[in-house]
């Protein structure tokens, strides 16, 4: 492992350590995507090859069926405990895509994500994102708290200053703690192959395409690629132009899409 990668996990696994020791009820949101796939290979090397902490995934009944049949198997074979969380009334009440993008993420993602945290009394979650990835999240914090209701006042973050990270908080405070913040898409693929880690097989090349970010089978979209090794997607990335999120609808629906969900305890 290089310098660098050794570095940025070096941090991720520091802040790791620090909210498992300084917070209660502590989970792991899993989307089955590399980024947090890369999380929970992080928090197993924190801890011995072990992961304590529950991971949450949230489940909208939109995703491929190879994203549920890999999660199971995945969970299965490395012990993991899994909670599914699912916004039930909205789907059975008809929620979904057709009823506007916004609308169905907000009802099927946040608020399925809201009942989940308040049903299993998560009070912090370590989450996956990264700042490079889209604007929103580029204006994070490392630990980042919440609202009652789960709301991200953007507006209104805590300094995190020589990195400082605010997890003396009220037991009654909801917090996301951002341990790969600093990471890149490149960072993330060169450590999935330092580490030969474990990647859902949609990340690679089929028939032409592939995706490079997961979600909800009618708001994802693959891309043209070639890339069918953790090698060659590292050298497509050294050169492509194209937004990692280019494919994912609802960050096209109007300004600051993403911005607006995440302002109401989107991730």
């Amino acid at each position: 492992m290089d310098t660098n990668l050794k570095e940025l996990e070096n941090e991720s696994i520091f802040i790791i350590r620090e909210a498992y020791a300084k917070v209660r009820d502590l989970a792991l949101l899993w989307s089955m995507g590399k980024d947090s796939t890369v999380l929970l290979h992080l928090v197993k090397k924190a801890f011995m090859g072990h992961c304590p902490v529950p991971l949450i995934h949230v489940d909208e009944s939109y995703e491929p069926e190879e994203m549920t049949e890999w999660r199971d198997d995945y969970v299965k074979r490395h012990g993991l405990r899994l909670i599914v969380g699912q916004n039930k009334q909205a789907l059975a009440e008809g929620m979904g895509p057709h009823k506007g993008r916004l609308v169905c993420c907000n009802a099927l993602k946040t608020m399925a994500l809201q009942q989940t945290v308040e049903e299993h009394k998560i009070q912090a979650l370590l989450v996956g994102i990264r700042r490079d990835e889209e604007g929103s999240r580029g204006k994070e914090r490392v630990v980042s708290p919440r609202t009652s209701g789960g709301e991200w006042k953007y507006k209104d973050q805590p300094a995190e200053i020589w990195n400082y990270y605010n997890l003396h908080t009220p037991r009654d405070m909801h917090l996301r703690v951002h341990p790969i913040l600093h990471w890149t898409e490149l960072s993330i693929w060169q450590y999935i192959q330092s580490e030969s880690i474990e990647v859902i097989p949609l990340y690679f090349s089929r028939n032409g395409m592939r995706y490079r970010s997961l979600g909800c089978a009618p708001c994802t979209g693959a891309f043209p690629s070639t890339a069918s090794s953790v090698e060659e997607i590292i050298e497509e990335l050294k050169t492509s132009d194209q937004s990692e999120r280019s494919g994912r609808a609802h960050d096209q629906e109007e300004t600051y899409a993403l911005q607006k969900l995440r302002s109401k305890g989107f991730m």
